[in-house]
């Protein structure tokens, strides 16, 4: 029955419109706010005025609604799985609004169900179901990194794009001559920050159009100013209180970044690996790892973000590394903005609009050529005081290259070589020179640099022995002055106070400090970090005047010296010695010249045997740098990450890759609405009673046309294939087979009907019906006449059995005269009588067709290709017969079969490419879902189980430490044991000493070695390209003991002893296994595993100690 009304008095002007409505029966109510009209009753406090609904509700219904009525289970963007809904327009006109985020719900008293209270309740959204920033945010102790059970924010650029508004260009949008033109630019407002020295062109267009809150992608050589863009970037941030993070691909770079920035800004913080500094702050240095895991885990700091800094972003290039970049950039969200410093590359434009194209934004592309200071190139052959002066300019500042300098240095090297050795010639003098060759060599090139004050200078070696023992060869040396010595002393004593007392007299520190106080140092992966860091800054200060480095100090740090000497233009990439390739040689020979204090760098190249070859140097000066190519390749942690996100798929991923960028799907996209209007516009096919068999007899035809083709190609290019042909089914004669083995021609005599010689088509199906086959021969209907033609591979379909004994000279010389005017009338001469009418007498003999030559029999073509084609041809021919489609009356009429299904075949090819189905990694997307089914991390239908999880939460080798884990196989070690246990997945050299160790390790060790093998061989069985050798030959063991003997409290000096790699290199690795032992310690929270996580805990603090773990110089 009705609900009894109460009237209530109008409401009078010092009510407030507020009203409560009870929803439903479930005790929740909604605030009523908006003004009722006036001298109106209020509405009914409840939505329910004719009291409960009625509880049995029809079951088909129901059923009915919320399978097939309702969209939300149905993949809205993944039109290949959803079937075709009706469209209703009218939908799209009204918009439901968006839901509230909170609601309010009734409290009563459980006894009388009186009204008590109302509490406001959370409802909808949350990191846990949703990719939306509408999302409500996680707990505080997640806000920074995220958790592995959150959803990343909804990547930019995923709903697809139209081709109108890619092709819509805005009015900004100007093709700009950077070099010369641009004095044009206006400041539109006073700049944030203030420079001391006036801008470049090329940074002030990157400044408008940071303002213009543009994407930019700038592209300079290594000093020309490229900092300044993030600089103004950071500044920006802070003005509009948003954040900004600024990724590096290398640590040390990171460090050095957050001490320039925050001298500049203040508000900075660093997140690395092993260092968590202010992560509060607005501008977050991390490394490109770092930022790949916040996205994937949902961080709250990308809500706040408004600039990504990719910096080196030719980093790209690294095969191992490559991929996490292209991760980032396509999973960042709409609203970040994307600036990327490079060095200068080639394809710069292709690799931007790539971006263009998946983030559906316009990206700024500015490159400038020119360096702030100009670089000069040198040879130097002198290796003595006489001869120290003997420097030759090979390529001046404007780039010409001299090849008269070129020269001067060969003779200065010849005058000086023996007689003897000029009768071998100088080829055969090997490049290798030993540190004692060399020395006289940099004594004396060291001795002219300094006199000439060219110093300080870096010089490129590319091996880390050699550098030490160029350094240690130069005893006699000293480049420093009293006062420099002083102050060398106290900062080297400064820095290294925060160590203990032993670590401060490990051999490599002593013999480095003397080295420093001379003014030389080493700079290479082996060196201790700290000492590293020492250098750098010395060196920065102008008080190391020789630096010996590896390529790594040109990667990331940014420390230019006067000159920059080349030991050798020949490095070992890890395969075999090369030389340098122009980009490698740009970026070292680029730290030459110091902005504001020298006026142009100096570039020296050492000959120490012979003088370079020219063209070497000349590839190696002017060429192209390295052009930025995709590494992207499919990780199990990326596979998984995607999987636990509905709405995100791998495929997604993947054709947003940089490697599929060549994939222009819009124009495909326009080629298949034409394809599929013409398909629509032509006929329908005739294909009722005998004409039924009419389309798989196109397809048969067709194969039959592909399977012949290939099979004459291989017989005309084979030797035996030569002999006698048919053309179009007119018996005919080859006369001359041209020379030419790439596009060969055949010379041969056809007969033809009297009248119809200059006519390609001499048959009688020629041009009406390429589709249908048939093998009568063609015998002319009139007097026989003859045509001479020039006839390539396609023309020719077979050799047949006979020959005929001709005269080809002669007909073809015959032939000719008759084309000319005089002699048009002229009878043929005898040769060519004869010839054709044995060619007809041979036609006539044979109506149905002259047995061919078997290209497998007869002219003896074993390769399995031709063999197996004759064989499916034979197969097709046979089957031809069989075809009730050729018997029909208007067989010959359907011609449009042919068009109809030429269209429809483009039409699925497009439709293919522009599927996943396409994607070239999709065979191995499918082989490692296959790896992860068998392994159980995600089940049959591809959800993320708990395996998964843990493999998630692993950024590296995620396949064999979760199945360690699994697998209980640290259990039975120690903590320290298990540390040791673990530094083989993050070891990665070879080395030449046996470690000794406890027997439980060695077990471990044989235990992890059966986990890979068994993991290799099933990703062989599934079809990855990886033997089981590779797979498990990348865990190396060969620093279990040192690792062991460090946890166990040994002091660093003694560790050394224990092994032949290098300091740096075990300090490098001790850091990165507590990242790894930090890893393991959160899977076995998600495992519930308290016990290895304690573990884990007291292995991380074992290591974590003394001269490893010292904090980095930069940030303090």
């Amino acid at each position: 029955g009705n609900m009894e009304r109460i009237d209530l008095p109008p409401v009078g002007p010092t009510d407030l419109p507020l009203s409560l409505l009870e929803m439903g029966c479930s005790g929740r109510f909604e605030l009523i706010t908006h003004p009722l009209p006036h001298h109106q009753p209020l509405p009914p406090q409840s939505t329910l005025p004719h009291g409960l609904p009625p509880t049995s509700l029809n079951l088909e219904a129901e059923v009915e609604k919320q399978f097939l009525r309702d969209p939300a289970w149905l993949p809205i963007h993944d039109t290949d799985a959803a079937f075709q809904k009706d469209v209703r327009v009218d939908s799209l006109l009204n918009c439901t609004p968006s839901s509230l985020h909170s609601g309010l719900s009734v409290i009563r008293d459980p006894t009388t169900g009186m009204l008590l209270d109302f509490t406001e309740v959370d409802t909808g959204l949350s990191a846990k179901n949703s990719l939306s920033l509408q999302r409500q945010p996680g707990p505080p102790s997640e806000s920074l990194r995220g958790s592995n059970t959150n959803y990343p924010f909804l990547p930019g650029g995923m709903e697809e794009l139209t081709l109108d508004q890619i092709k819509k260009k805005s009015d900004l949008e100007e093709d700009i001559d950077f070099e010369n033109a641009c004095s044009a630019l206006i400041w539109l407002c006073s700049p944030l920050l203030q420079w001391p020295f006036e801008l470049d062109v090329f940074q002030k267009q990157a400044v408008l159009r940071l303002e213009a809150h543009d994407s930019v992608f700038v592209a300079a050589h290594t000093s020309a100013g490229k900092t300044v863009v993030a600089e103004y970037a950071i500044a920006l941030s802070q003005k509009h209180m948003t954040r900004t993070i600024y990724t590096s691909p290398i640590k040390a770079l990171s460090n050095q970044k957050f001490r320039d920035f925050k001298n500049t800004f203040g508000d900075v913080g660093l997140l690395t690996g092993d260092v968590q500094l202010s992560p509060e702050a607005s501008c977050l240095i991390m490394t490109t790892e770092i930022l790949r895991s916040m996205l994937y885990n949902g961080s709250e700091v990308i809500r706040d973000l408004e600039w990504v800094i990719f910096d080196e972003v030719h980093y790209i290039n690294d095969a191992e590394r490559g991929v996490v970049w292209e991760e980032v950039l396509i999973m960042l969200p709409e609203h970040v903005s994307i600036i990327l410093l490079s060095a200068t590359v080639p394809n710069a434009l292709e690799f931007s609009e790539w971006i263009g194209r998946i983030k559906k934004r316009h990206i700024y592309v500015i490159s400038t050529m020119k360096r702030p200071v100009p670089l000069e190139h040198y040879l130097y052959t002198g290796n003595s005081t006489k001869t120290q002066k003997e420097m030759f300019l090979l390529l001046d500042a404007t780039g010409n290259f001299l090849t008269k300098g070129y020269y001067n240095a060969v003779d200065a090297k010849k005058e000086r070589t023996s007689k003897h050795a000029q009768s071998f010639g100088t080829k055969n003098t090997s490049q290798n020179t030993s540190a004692s060759q060399d020395r006289p060599v940099w004594l004396s090139l060291l001795h002219f640099l300094s006199e000439r004050q060219q110093t300080p200078v870096v010089a490129f070696t590319f091996s880390r022995t050699r550098c030490d023992e160029n350094a240690r060869s130069l005893a006699s040396m000293d480049l420093t002055t009293s006062v420099e010595k002083a102050e060398i002393h106290s900062f080297f004593q400064k820095s290294l106070s925060r160590l203990r007392g032993g670590d401060r007299q490990l051999p490599q520190i002593l013999l480095m400090r003397d080295l420093l106080k001379r003014g030389i140092a080493v700079h290479h992966s082996g060196i201790l970090p700290i000492l590293k860091e020492v250098i750098e800054m010395l060196f920065s200060r102008g008080l190391v005047k020789v630096l010996f480095a590896t390529e790594t100090f040109a990667m990331g740090v940014n420390m230019p010296a006067r000159t920059v000497v080349f030991d050798s233009i020949r490095k070992h990439d890890g395969t075999g010695f090369r030389n340098l390739l122009p980009g490698e040689y740009i970026q070292m020979a680029g730290r030459a010249g110091r902005r504001g204090l020298d006026a142009t760098g100096t570039v020296i190249i050492l000959c120490k045997t012979g003088v370079h070859d020219m063209g070497d140097l000349h590839v190696m000066m002017l060429g192209k740098p390295t052009v930025l190519q995709s590494q992207f390749r499919l990780t199990y942690t990326m596979i998984l990450n995607l999987l636990r996100v509905e709405a995100l798929r791998v495929t997604d991923m993947m054709r947003r890759s940089f490697s599929e960028s060549h994939r222009d799907t819009q124009a495909h996209e326009k080629r298949i609405r034409q394809l599929k209007e013409k398909v629509s516009s032509l006929p329908p096919l005739d294909t009722e009673g005998q004409l039924s068999d009419l389309v798989p007899y196109y397809h048969t035809v067709t194969e039959l046309r592909i399977t012949t083709e290939a099979l004459q190609r291989a017989t005309l290019e084979s030797v035996n294939g030569l002999k006698a042909l048919s053309h179009l089914n007119a018996l005919g004669v080859i006369l001359q087979v041209s020379s030419d083995s790439v596009n060969r021609t055949f010379t041969a005599l056809i007969i033809c009907e009297k009248g119809n010689e200059e006519g390609e088509g001499n048959g009688p199906n020629a041009g009406a019906l390429p589709h249908l086959y048939n093998t009568a021969l063609f015998i002319p209907e009139g007097p026989c006449s003859h045509t001479v033609q020039k006839l390539k591979l396609q023309d020719i379909s077979a050799i047949t059995v006979k020959t005929l004994k001709v005269i080809p000279d002669r007909i073809i010389d015959n032939y000719n005269k008759r084309q000319q005017p005089r002699f048009r009338h002229d009878p043929p001469g005898q040769a060519i009588s004869t010839a054709t009418q044995e060619l007809l007498r041979l036609a006539e003999a044979n109506p149905g067709g002259v047995a061919t030559l078997d290209p497998v029999n007869d002219l003896q073509l074993k390769s399995v290709d031709v063999v197996e084609g004759s064989m499916r041809l034979r197969l097709l021919q046979d089957s031809l017969r069989d075809f009730n489609c050729i018997h029909s009356p208007t067989f010959s009429e359907q011609v449009c079969v042919c068009e109809r299904m030429g269209v429809q075949e483009e039409l699925d090819k497009l439709l293919f490419l522009v599927s996943d189905q396409s994607l070239t990694l999709l065979p191995e997307y499918h082989q490692r879902i296959k790896v992860l089914q068998a392994l159980k991390y995600v089940d049959s239908s591809n959800a993320v189980q708990l395996k998964g999880r843990v493999a998630c939460q692993i950024s590296s080798h995620e396949l064999l430490l979760t199945e360690l884990l699994f697998e209980n196989a640290l259990s039975p070690l120690a903590p320290e044991e298990s540390a040791a246990l673990l530094s083989c997945l993050v070891f990665t050299q070879n080395t030449q000493v046996e470690p000794h160790i406890t027997n439980t390790l060695q077990e471990g060790i044989d235990r992890v070695l059966s986990v890979a093998q068994r993991i290799g061989e099933l990703q062989r069985e599934c079809g990855i390209a990886q033997s089981a050798e590779d797979f498990v030959g990348q865990f190396k063991f060969g620093l279990t003991e040192v690792v062991y003997c460090w946890a166990r409290g040994m002091p660093f000096a003694e560790i050394a002893q224990l092994t032949d790699v290098q300091e740096g290199t075990v300090v490098r690795c001790i850091q990165r296994l507590d990242e790894v032992l930090k890893e393991v310690r959160q899977a076995a929270r998600i495992v519930g595993d308290s016990v290895l996580g304690s573990k884990m805990e007291k292995a991380s603090l074992a290591i974590r100690r003394d001269i490893v773990f010292t904090a980095s110089l930069y940030t303090h």
